[in-house]
């Protein structure tokens, strides 16, 4: 694999394909020192889905290129077959640098391909030639432990990506920007500045109007990585507005991420499990509280959060939900209580 070109890159493009708000918090940044570092050079941008309105958002030069869900079927085979007729269009642009950002293994397959093609590839890839992958899947002896463990196929040519495989919140001192802020800079060693992962996208002029006189927060609890959501949602958006908070839900922004960016700004607080909100929120200054639950606080860095605990044995994916299973999820009122002390806290920062 090629090491990273020198800055007289003239086409650059850049590979990130996981969630959108992972691809705000980790794409932004990589492409904003770029831009510093090339201020010539032309940048492109592949992402999956929702990545490529949030790019499109963030930085308006790039040009970005959107997979779409039926270009990435969920079908194994479909799916590499839809890759490769991608890496034909890739090659097609005659690109002075492909940077592989991503560690899942259609894009690491992708960039293997365009690599063993004699493209100019940096970053993460498969360690299995597509020659051989192919042979396996012919001889059906391709192992799925091998296509689902990121640990069995990914190489790098970023010479410190082996630590991204530890608990390196653990023993690394976790900087102030959590996971994206250690993967950039400690395991690809793209970026040397702090992490720019602002976005302005507006603001919710309604939410604004209210914001004058009553604290705004946002629960968004409809996603959680650690397998199991937050139960007592309408407990708590209840509880906050009967003390005059007003309140709203990531329902509310309709699956949109231009308007929930737009909520998110005119918010004094936001609430969320851990989650892509998290970087959602940062991306337009929003202070967060997150409800750890079984996840790891150091991944994300909020400005506040709850105790982890284990995975509640009465809501967890993996359980069978049954009145007799004591649930140790964070009660509703214990969560109003330190959005209460949150706010005084705001208020004595604000007073000197």
């Amino acid at each position: 694999m090629n090491e990273l070109l020198e800055s007289n890159s003239e086409k650059i493009l850049f590979i990130r394909m996981l969630s959108s708000a992972d691809v705000g918090a980790i794409g932004l940044p990589v492409l904003r020192y770029f831009q510093k570092q090339n201020p010539n050079a032309e940048l492109h941008f592949l992402t999956f889905g929702d990545g490529a309105e949030l790019i499109k958002l963030g930085e308006p030069r790039v040009c970005v290129h959107q997979v779409t869900q039926q270009q990435w079927p969920d079908d194994f085979f479909l799916a590499m077959e839809s890759f490769l007729g991608l890496a034909e269009q890739i090659i097609g642009e005659n690109y002075s640098q492909i940077v592989n950002l991503d560690t899942t293994f259609m894009p690491c397959f992708l960039a293997r391909f365009l690599a063993d093609a004699g493209e100019p590839v940096s970053g993460n890839y498969l360690n299995m030639s597509v020659e051989t992958l192919l042979q396996q899947v012919q001889d059906q002896s391709l192992q799925a432990d091998y296509v689902n463990s990121t640990q069995a196929f990914m190489a790098s040519s970023f010479t410190n990506m082996h630590k991204w495989f530890g608990r390196w919140w653990q023993y690394d001192a976790a900087g102030e920007g959590g996971y994206p802020e250690f993967y950039l800079t400690k395991c690809c060693g793209l970026v040397v500045d702090k992490l720019d992962q602002a976005i302005n996208a507006g603001i919710d002029k309604r939410l604004a109007k209210k914001a004058k006189s009553n604290k705004v927060i946002g629960l968004c609890l409809n996603q959680s990585d650690d397998g199991y959501l937050y139960p007592f949602t309408s407990r708590l958006k209840k509880l906050l507005e009967q003390k005059g908070f007003v309140v709203w839900t990531d329902s509310d922004a309709n699956k949109d991420i231009r308007s929930l960016l737009k909520m998110l700004a005119a918010s004094d607080l936001m609430v969320c499990k851990p989650s892509g909100n998290r970087w959602y929120a940062q991306a337009v200054d929003c202070p967060t509280l997150l409800i750890s639950g079984a996840g790891e606080p150091a991944l994300l860095m909020p400005e506040f959060a709850t105790d982890p605990v284990v995975p509640c044995l009465k809501h967890s994916a993996n359980s069978n939900i049954s009145d007799a299973l004591e649930c140790n999820c964070d009660k509703p009122e214990d969560l109003v209580e330190s959005i209460e002390s949150i706010f005084a806290h705001f208020a004595e920062q604000a007073n000197g």
